[in-house]
């Protein structure tokens, strides 16, 4: 039994290690609001979401596989929380039972098996009986997969043969067990038999040959005589013992890899839930090829900030296609790195196969996401800030690819505007003729107005919006770089200052 309800063709990899980049994604992205927002303090939902969000697909099919599932989910949010909690079920019983299945006697792990086989049947009734209820409720292909799975595998016939087998594996008539003898008169060749049939006719009972039997009995006191045909039951029913732990451990398999799963969809639906409290859109994203510069959002905010505000945040609406720089100036405190942030989470999201904070998305592929933010000074003072970023750089480096997207936040700028605007150009350079899209937030006018004059088609300029009055819109438009970043603006708020 397979749900593949995250890949078409394979288990979701409950066990998987993070990409080497994860911390620091995780850091300037902000992503801890985002995976608790979907985990509401649950840490198995916690711990899902952050495999999947920083795990991204590099197929668009993919992506659109998870899209279509999450959108039935959508439809369908009480049908699926129903779904998720029989896996959850199944563990808490199974864990009050689990004892026998451990034991080194095949009766006691026959026993456990038969027992824990039993709850599993009653589980996966009430699958089926969900199919057989809101399967027609459910448009994609995963979900569609996934119903016609249980109805085929989990039929009438399934639940009768199992039944009967379970009841005859109780042996409430006796075991019946055959054996020869082997050398030095030692027993060996142990079977277990199907027990005679009880409803067997009358005159069939009385006139059917009979095979001669002998019987003997144990004294009521003889412990060694009771060991002795313990151990000959167990020799019979090891093979039965072992089949059936088997197949609850494959049973269980399925539960633990349909509750990792469907962990994911339920973390969404948690969050699209938050969302819609706020009044927040989302919009599923059209995914392009990773060859392809594309990029264009219509209210896009950043995910992270809302959900810290618990209030609207103010989107951005852009048309970035076709550009592989975008270089972002304007005024400090103007909503730049909330916009590169958005930006990030955005991208990550969409390769996850979730919806997005915008009202319309769409933007390339990117084999990798990367961020270079500046940092605090080295609290050990073996090295000064701008070794330490130049260091991060030469990592970030190391495990980029052609098709990659880095976002820099103010980066180089430990060091005057000379020399940080230099070092930028020659890395920003590097970058774009290796294949890597950028955006890189910065206030070195020196190193964007360089960028700006040289007038490339692939590059363009946007410019956190400052009004009249000196007050942040927070919006981001086109716009060349400007020489100040109205850092006299913040003087004055903090100073108290009028004029």
């Amino acid at each position: 039994m397979k749900a593949f309800l995250m890949f078409k063709d394979r288990d979701f990899n409950l066990s998987s290690q993070l990409p080497p980049i994860s911390d620091t994604l995780l850091q300037d992205l902000e992503i801890n609001t985002l995976l608790n927002a979907m985990a509401l303090k649950d840490d198995y939902l916690f711990d899902i979401a952050k495999k999947t969000i920083l795990s991204s697909l590099n197929d668009i099919d993919a992506i659109l596989y998870r899209q279509d599932i999450l959108k039935d989910c959508l439809k369908n949010p009480s049908i699926v929380r129903e779904i998720y909690q029989i896996p959850i079920i199944s563990n808490e019983k199974k864990h009050k039972r689990w004892l026998g299945i451990f034991s080194r006697y095949p009766a006691a792990i026959l026993n456990e098996s038969v027992q824990i086989m039993q709850l599993f049947v009653d589980l996966l009734r009430h699958f089926r009986q969900i199919a057989d209820e809101h399967a027609d409720k459910f448009d994609s292909e995963g979900f569609q997969r996934f119903f016609n799975m249980l109805k085929t595998e989990l039929d009438d016939e399934f639940f009768t043969d199992v039944e009967a087998h379970l009841v005859e594996l109780k042996f409430r008539d006796g075991t019946l067990i055959s054996a020869e003898l082997g050398n030095g008169n030692e027993g060996t060749n142990y079977v277990l038999r199907k027990p005679k049939t009880k409803n067997q006719h009358w005159f069939k009972k009385i006139f059917s040959q009979k095979n001669p039997t002998y019987t003997f009995y144990i004294a009521d006191r003889d412990e060694a005589g009771s060991r002795a045909l313990s151990e000959l039951k167990d020799r019979g029913i090891i093979l039965v013992a072992n089949a059936v732990a088997q197949s609850v451990d494959h049973i269980d398999s399925f539960f633990k890899m349909l509750q990792g799963e469907l962990a994911f969809y339920i973390g969404c639906l948690n969050l699209y839930d938050q969302l819609n409290q706020l009044g927040e859109p989302i919009t599923f994203p059209i995914p392009a090829a990773a060859n392809e510069r594309k990029l264009s959002f219509v209210g896009l905010y950043d995910i992270s900030l809302a959900l810290t505000m618990k209030q609207k945040i103010v989107g951005n609406d852009i048309n970035l296609d076709q550009k592989d720089l975008i270089i972002v100036t304007g005024a400090n405190q103007g909503g730049k790195s909330t916009f590169l942030r958005s930006i990030g989470l955005a991208q990550l999201m969409m390769q996850c196969g979730m919806y997005v904070p915008a009202e319309s998305f769409s933007a390339n592929l990117c084999e990798g996401l990367f961020t270079h933010y500046k940092r605090k000074e080295d609290a050990s003072m073996k090295s000064g800030k701008l070794d330490e970023e130049l260091v991060r750089m030469s990592i970030l480096v190391e495990n980029m690819t052609k098709n990659s997207m880095v976002l820099f936040n103010e980066s180089f700028s430990a060091t005057n505007e000379r020399e940080g605007s230099e070092i930028a150009r020659q890395i920003i350079r590097a970058l774009l003729e290796a294949g890597v899209k950028v955006v890189f937030v910065t206030h070195q006018y020196d190193f964007a107005h360089s960028f700006y004059s040289k007038k490339m088609p692939n590059a363009i300029f946007l410019r956190a919006e400052r009004q009249a009055d000196g007050k942040r819109s927070f919006k981001i438009y086109t716009g060349k770089p400007l020489e100040t970043s109205f850092g006299v603006d913040v003087y004055k708020k903090v100073f108290g200052i009028d004029s």
